[in-house]
């Protein structure tokens, strides 16, 4: 499993023009997953990403956590996070796991934030998505499992 984390002021996503979701402060995080994921690495990634201390605290130090500021969470399905750009013109997408191996872990990935942090915005897998975001920093993190 591989996250992307963007630390934000807030975000929009929508799909075919329509708002689907939104949150404030908080993160927005993009997710991919391989054949090989399973739900011990999506709990170690969501455990990681919900602990992460990249806000700052009275001193300006990137020391609060998520939940210490109150902050929300976007999580979005990407399986071109997986995509090798090594060779050629076109990334090769093979090691983004199928539709019927992602979907329940990016459901499996929802539930795991809800339980830690009582809610979480989602994209809607498999679609075409826009995201209007507002980065804070920027500070852009990845974590892998």
């Amino acid at each position: 499993m591989r996250a992307v984390i963007q630390r934000v002021n807030n975000a929009v996503l929508s799909v075919n023009g329509e708002k689907i979701s939104s949150i404030g402060e908080g993160f927005l995080v993009l997710v991919g997953y391989t054949a090989d994921d399973d739900k011990k690495k999506i709990d170690y990634v969501v455990d990681r990403i919900v602990g992460m201390r990249i806000f700052r605290d009275e001193n300006g130090k990137l020391n609060k956590t998520l939940k210490d500021i109150g902050g929300e969470v976007m999580c979005v399905s990407n399986f071109t996070l997986y995509g090798n750009a090594a060779t050629g013109r076109r990334p090769d997408f093979s090691k983004s796991a199928h539709y019927e191996v992602a979907k329940p872990m990016y459901d499996y990935t929802l539930e795991k934030f809800r339980e830690m942090l009582g809610k979480v915005a989602c994209g809607v897998f498999g679609e075409h998505m826009h995201i209007e975001m507002s980065n804070d920093g920027p500070v852009t993190m990845i974590i892998e499992k």
